[in-house]
């Protein structure tokens, strides 16, 4: 008995210091991308949209092609290519447990009316997003993504009529994620389209991104001419769908799921718990349990070799 339970005290202790070692690598490995990344500042011109960007004091501006890489390679989401860049936190980085941002896109498929906008019963409208999102997980398990459930609102719409901008918020939780995370939507409304600028960010953030959207609206500005006081009813196009439909996400049908985006940067600090659970149930569970590796493994074998 005393022997066993040596043999396994010299595993936990074994263990401890393989995941401790790993935790220092993957640090390295993390720290070697957040140094990679270059960001902006000043006025940025937006490729799409007409339309640009004043980067707000408090945040930083990273290009369309850095936004698609944090998105899809580190925080393990569909890969869109709509996405025009996004607006980070100073301080925060892109890999850390706090890091979290808005992410800017845009929609121009013409001008969208807002006289539905006191007439939503959006406690109604929630339930019907609620299904779908149900529906959408069958796509997203196709795809090889987690299922994601709709908790409820994380901040009521309200359209604000003076500024012509939507906002809404909704939580969710993706899998059997431990953390919820925060979808912050805003919809700036121009003369051909809008700016879609989306904070994705853990529940416990809400506060700090809510405190810092009026500076992110003050950012956003479309050229002399395409504003949406400029709207010409005898050229422009009228969308297909007024206020009430971009909260439903039916404006997003076409890209379906994609729409939803995930925060994962916390993948290093979750994930090396999660290896170090599957270590254990590996070395002390039953035969055929079988240990899986998690992604972040796979990308640190992958720059290793490459290195070498």
């Amino acid at each position: 008995m005393k022997k066993s339970f040596f043999i396994v005290f010299l595993l936990a202790a074994f263990i401890s210091k393989i995941n401790a070692q790993e935790k220092d690598t993957a640090q390295a490995y993390y720290d070697k991308i957040e140094k990679s990344i270059k960001y902006e500042s000043g006025r940025i011109r937006l490729a799409e949209g007409d339309g640009a960007l004043n980067v707000p004091k408090g945040f930083k501006f990273l290009n369309a092609e850095q936004t698609q890489h944090v998105l899809t390679d580190l925080w393990g989401n569909p890969k869109d290519e709509g996405v025009l860049g996004a607006l980070v936190p100073d301080g925060k980085g892109v890999t850390g447990t706090s890091s979290w941002m808005f992410i800017i896109s845009y929609q121009g498929d013409g001008y969208v009316k807002d006289d539905d906008a006191n007439d939503i019963d959006y406690d109604d409208l929630l339930k019907t997003m609620q299904e779908d999102t149900k529906t959408g997980n069958e796509e997203r398990k196709k795809g090889g993504y987690s299922e994601v459930h709709l908790i409820g609102w994380a901040s009521k719409p309200f359209y604000d009529s003076n500024l012509k901008v939507l906002h809404w918020a909704k939580e969710l939780k993706f899998g059997t994620d431990e953390f919820n995370t925060l979808n912050y939507d805003l919809r700036v409304l121009g003369r051909k389209g809008m700016y879609n600028i989306s904070a994705v960010a853990s529940m416990s953030e809400l506060k700090e991104v809510k405190a810092s959207i009026p500076e992110i609206l003050k950012s956003v500005e479309f050229d002399k001419g395409n504003k949406y006081l400029d709207f010409d009813a005898d050229t422009d196009t009228v969308a297909a769908w007024t206020i009430g439909g971009l909260v439903a996400g039916k404006v997003l049908a076409k890209v379906g799921f994609f729409a939803i985006i995930a925060k994962f940067g916390k993948i290093i600090f979750f994930g090396l718990i999660a290896a170090f659970a599957g270590a254990k149930k590996f070395l002390f569970g039953k035969k055929d349990q079988v240990m899986t590796k998690p992604k972040e493994d796979e990308l640190l074998e992958e720059t290793t070799s490459s290195e070498e």
